[in-house]
């Protein structure tokens, strides 16, 4: 296990319908780094990459129906979540920030930054924030072709927190990952007493999110108005569960390439959709992007 962490000073910021929790590392300065996690996760996901930036202000809300914003009602929309995300970034009094997008969030730091760009200095999309090209089948089977296995484990139940730990050691996704850090974000996921232990994400907010993804009707738009921002797009070369069938072909990312030559892009180094951002490596990766420092090149 790793050495002891820094944790996070939690707070709130009013937005519709309520409080959204929102969990701050302190760093030496005014200047901050606002990040965004995917559709099943919280702020912990983020532990890894706060390791990687000692120095740095780290501020990571849980979206409203997630982690300890579950209670929040909806709209869980994409564009409800880029108006929370601007919320948090007003309210943390730190504008302009960097802005880092991990899967899902990713889809919702474009649409904030797009909305205000006034407010975001630079805008990192880690596996996450393209459009999907459209595939076969039905909308529920296009979901579960893409996010089932991020989905599955919502209708778990964990006799304990041990118990919770187990599945995700042995998650295909962390096989000799396991970390401290891995652990805080498992622990902040779940709800509930033993042994009725279970993943706290609002199933009616997941739903939402999961059909957005596959065909937001402005987030197109939304990318092609960034074309002259400082954008970085992390890819990951593999996916959800390790397989080398990544989130994002090749293809993909080189079509979008095309659309917006201002982008850069970088290519993680043996990693796959979790661990380019909650494991070191992948950590230190998207850390170096955010200080805009060179990326070595694989040897």
């Amino acid at each position: 296990m790793d050495g002891a962490m820094r944790s996070p000073r939690r707070s709130s910021v009013e937005v519709d319908g309520g409080s959204l929790a929102v969990h701050e590392w302190p760093g030496n300065g005014p200047d901050a780094v606002v990040a965004v996690h995917g559709i099943t996760a919280n702020h912990a996901a983020f532990h890894a990459l706060a390791e990687a930036l000692p120095d740095v202000r780290l501020i990571a809300p849980d979206l409203r129906g997630r982690g300890s914003s579950r209670a929040l009602p909806g709209p869980y929309t994409l564009d409800q979540h880029a108006e929370d995300v601007l919320a948090v970034i007003t309210a943390a009094s730190a504008a302009p920030v960097t802005l880092v997008g991990h899967s899902m969030g990713a889809f919702v730091a474009v649409l904030a930054a797009a909305r205000r760009p006034d407010l975001v200095r630079s805008l990192v999309l880690v596996d996450g924030g393209l459009p999907f090209p459209p595939g076969p089948g039905s909308e529920e089977e296009r979901v579960q072709a893409t996010l089932g296995p991020a989905l599955a484990r919502l209708d778990m139940t964990f006799s304990d927190r041990e118990a919770y730990h187990d599945f995700w050691r042995t998650h295909p996704a962390f096989a000799g990952s396991w970390s401290d850090a891995i652990a805080a974000y498992a622990d902040a996921d779940l709800v509930g007493e033993g042994p009725d232990l279970r993943p706290g994400s609002n199933p009616e907010a997941i739903a939402v999110s999961a059909r957005e993804l596959l065909g937001h009707a402005g987030h197109a738009s939304a990318l092609r108005s960034l074309a002259e921002q400082p954008v970085t797009f992390i890819r990951a070369p593999r996916g959800l569960l390790d397989q080398p069938e990544a989130l994002y072909s090749p293809d993909v990312v080189d079509a979008w390439r095309r659309e917006l030559p201002g982008w850069r892009i970088v290519e993680a180094d043996d990693a796959n959709h979790y661990t380019v951002v909650m494991a070191p490596a992948g950590a230190a990766l998207v850390a170096r992007v955010v200080r805009d420092a060179p990326i070595p090149t694989a040897s």
